[in-house]
């Protein structure tokens, strides 16, 4: 709940959820996603203004590992850019563990976080299927709901850029 002068307004959460194939098994896909050198590699061709992957970790089964991308703010839509000086920073934190993991990801400059899990399973005889479903939190009164709106949109454009880069990448192994 967020707190203002007039009392408690409650805080929605625009929802995100997606859904991408791809020909290979569970273990290449869990791989495609979370390995350092696909993610370097993708990074590199869609990563945005100053991408990087600051922190990747692997222990077991589980790997966690930081992005930072950005956005350049020209090509932020107008109602963002009174919000956010210079370019839009997105800081992405990801575990996996297994076949399942999870996203917190804070948009700099911006009150609020998106969050979100996904699991990758067999689907068919050779393929496998990724989803991923979240929510985008903004706590700014009277315009969060139209930023969750944008952001969330973005996050599902930037997702569907991620699957189209895991199928090329799996079709370089």
């Amino acid at each position: 709940m967020l707190t203002t002068r007039n009392g408690t307004v409650p805080v929605m959460a625009s929802r995100i959820e997606h859904r991408a194939t791809f020909p290979a098994s569970v273990a290449d896909v869990v791989a495609a996603q979370s390995e350092e050198a696909a993610l370097r590699a993708r990074l590199d061709e869609i990563g945005g203004v100053d991408a990087a992957l600051e922190h990747h970790t692997v222990d077991g089964d589980e790997v966690r590992y930081t992005l930072v991308q950005g956005v350049p703010a020209d090509k932020l839509p107008s109602v963002a850019q009174k919000f956010v000086s210079g370019d839009l920073m997105v800081r992405r934190e990801h575990t996996w563990r297994g076949a399942e993991g999870t996203i917190r990801a804070q948009v700099d400059g911006i009150p609020g976080e998106i969050t979100g899990k996904t699991s990758v399973e067999p689907d068919g005889d050779a393929g496998a299927r990724q989803v991923t479903r979240g929510e985008v939190t903004v706590r700014i009164p009277l315009v969060g709901g139209k930023l969750e709106g944008l952001i969330a949109e973005q996050v599902t454009t930037l997702l569907e850029r991620e699957a189209d880069f895991t199928t090329s990448w799996l079709a370089r192994s």
